[in-house]
C-alpha cells in the first residue's frame, strides 16, 4: 500500500506559480513511478507529468510543456509539480499517482497504469 497525500492548491491569478507537493508513505513508497493528472469540472481526468523512480526520465502533456516542471526527492518520498505562467484552464483539482516498480526509467502517461492516488488538490486561476 502507498498513502498519498498533495498540498500546495490555492488561488492564483492568470500569469502567477504555484508548486504542488505530494507526500508519499507506505510500502514501496520510495520505489515509484509517479505522476500528476488533472480533472476540471464536467471533464475526464487527464494526464499532466511523469517522472521515473530515478528522476531521469520525464514526459508532459503538450497543454503544459514549458510552463510546468515536474520533480522529486526521493529522501523525502516528494513528488513536486511546478507550474508557471498558469492559465484559467489551468484549473482543476490535481492528483498525484503512484505505481510500484523496479525499473528505474519508466513512466507511465496512461491513469489506467497507476494504483495508486492521492485525493487530490484544488488549483483556481482566475483571469
Amino acid at each position: 500500500q502507498v498513502q498519498l497525500v498533495e498540498s500546495g492548491g490555492g488561488l492564483v491569478q492568470a500569469g502567477g506559480s504555484l508548486r504542488l507537493s505530494c507526500a508519499a508513505s507506505g510500502r514501496s513508497s520510495n520505489t515509484c513511478r509517479l505522476g500528476w493528472f488533472r480533472q476540471a469540472p464536467g471533464k475526464e481526468r487527464e494526464f499532466v507529468a511523469a517522472i521515473s523512480w530515478s528522476g531521469r526520465n520525464t514526459a508532459y502533456a503538450d497543454s503544459v510543456k514549458g510552463r510546468f516542471t515536474i520533480s522529486r526527492d526521493n529522501a523525502k518520498n516528494t513528488v513536486y509539480l511546478q507550474m508557471n505562467s498558469l492559465k484559467p484552464e489551468d484549473t482543476a483539482v490535481y492528483y498525484c499517482a503512484a505505481s510500484p516498480t523496479y525499473s528505474g526509467t519508466s513512466y507511465y502517461t496512461d491513469k489506467a497504469m497507476y494504483d495508486y492516488w492521492g485525493q487530490g488538490t484544488q488549483v483556481t486561476v482566475s483571469s
